[in-house]
């Protein structure tokens, strides 16, 4: 008998087109949740690879929210942050030379 295992990391990848008939469709963000507990936005998901849009918000089912604004494009560092009550707290920096590997550098808070 084969028995399933969990994944040691999850991946999401959001669509490359979307098509509605009721017209133009624009997307500005990605925004999605993962359906497990301590999910933090992983290395892969912060890769350049995967930066399509200005922001990419992701929650969990504990109810952390995290964001991280990549910069696409710029020469300056990727931005991520965690909801903390009613506002963001900045927990870490994707350098340029890491966007292409999404390796955050954390911050002091």
């Amino acid at each position: 008998m084969l028995k399933a295992t969990p994944e040691k990391e999850k991946s999401c990848k959001q669509p490359n087109i979307v098509r509605d008939s009721r017209g133009a469709v624009s997307i500005h963000a990605d925004y999605h949740s993962h359906p497990w507990a301590d999910s933090r936005m992983s290395r892969p998901d912060r890769a350049a690879a995967r930066q399509r849009y200005s922001i990419r918000l992701q929650f969990d089912t504990k109810c952390r929210v995290m964001k991280l604004v990549p910069h696409i494009g710029e020469a300056r560092p990727g931005e991520v942050y965690e909801r903390r009550g009613m506002s963001w707290a900045l927990i870490g920096i994707v350098k340029p030379e890491h966007k292409a590997v999404g390796l955050m550098t954390s911050v002091d808070e």
